[in-house]
């Protein structure tokens, strides 16, 4: 007679998964090529996930770290974190087609540098050292016109050309409780600083991080479904641990579950990063089928309905 499995509830944060900007650029992939032909080259993972930029590779995209891989007869799309200026300049030098599959809520942080540097202002961006969207963002003005800030201790040593003309962004993905920490910090050094009316940090990270907030304390482990270089996902993990869980962590796809890491927990949180597929969580869930006597509880905090509209070239 076979064992009988032992009981596992599944605490599923919501919202999770795909935001309106990781679907929008995955769209503006799967058109250009139903629109131009296979190959459409990508700069850059369009998303920051494996199983995405497998998925669209076998429809037919080619995904390239620089332009001087793209010939001169194909498209390419620019990934959704966002380009510096000089990379639209170059494919209009070369006469490529390109599509910009930037987020519309990163481009919104472009403009706002832009603004504040036309007003004289010196930007301060809060944001991850090397990351593609912060790359973009400091390409959209000149070397030097805008300082990264990646902690508070940071904001003690930050040397500006005049305190009284500065301005602050940040990078979309962080976390809102280090950001908000970040802010108060410049604040405080930097009375004059002016910053945009809401934080840039989008609603998909903002809900994302509340929606786990509100079951870690619940959970004897909570698994992120999301890829180690995805900023959102690994700020998941991170507010998990500050919000009651401590055995969090970060899982690619059930394949790569570590089970024995699991141990004796009876309450299982998982929710997934904004460029991770609904898919991927269906997928985790089965596997502990498979193991457990499983039963789910969704924790809904907020309701999503964002939809972003898709580049007039490939509406028309």
């Amino acid at each position: 007679m076979a064992a009988l499995k032992k009981p596992l509830t599944i605490l599923l944060a919501s919202p999770r998964g795909f935001c309106a900007g990781v679907d929008r650029a995955i769209q503006i992939v799967e058109r250009a090529i139903e629109r131009y032909g296979r190959p459409v080259y990508v700069r850059h993972e369009i998303v920051h996930n494996r199983y995405v930029v497998e998925n669209l590779e076998a429809k037919g995209a080619v995904f390239v770290d620089e332009l001087d891989q793209v010939p001169n007869d194909r498209p390419v799309v620019f990934s959704a974190h966002g380009v510096p200026k000089a990379v639209p300049a170059e494919a209009g030098r070369r006469n490529l087609l390109y599509v910009d599959a930037t987020c519309p809520l990163v481009s919104k942080v472009h403009r706002e540098a832009e603004r504040h540097h036309e007003s004289g202002r010196t930007v301060v961006l809060i944001g991850h050292a090397g990351h593609p969207e912060v790359i973009g963002t400091m390409g959209q003005l000149p070397p030097g016109a805008v300082l990264l800030v990646e902690d508070v201790s940071q904001v003690a040593t930050l040397d500006v050309p005049d305190p009284k003309n500065l301005a602050y962004a940040t990078q979309t993905t962080l976390s809102v409780d280090d950001t908000t920490a970040i802010v108060a910090a410049l604040r405080h050094r930097f009375p004059a600083i002016q910053g945009p009316k809401m934080e840039d940090i989008c609603y998909a990270t903002t809900n994302r991080q509340a929606a786990v907030k509100a079951i870690a304390a619940r959970c004897d482990a909570l698994v992120v479904i999301g890829a180690p270089n995805s900023s959102n996902s690994m700020r998941l993990v991170e507010v998990a641990g500050n919000y009651g869980c401590a055995r969090s962590r970060l899982v690619q796809r059930a394949a790569d579950m570590d089970w024995e890491w699991l141990g004796d927990a009876k309450r299982l949180g998982i929710t997934a990063g904004a460029s991770a597929p609904e898919l991927l969580v269906d997928e985790l869930i089965e596997a502990c089928r498979a193991r457990y006597d499983v039963s789910v509880e969704e924790v809904r905090t907020t309701e999503e309905n964002v939809v972003f509209k898709l580049p007039r070239q490939l509406v028309a």
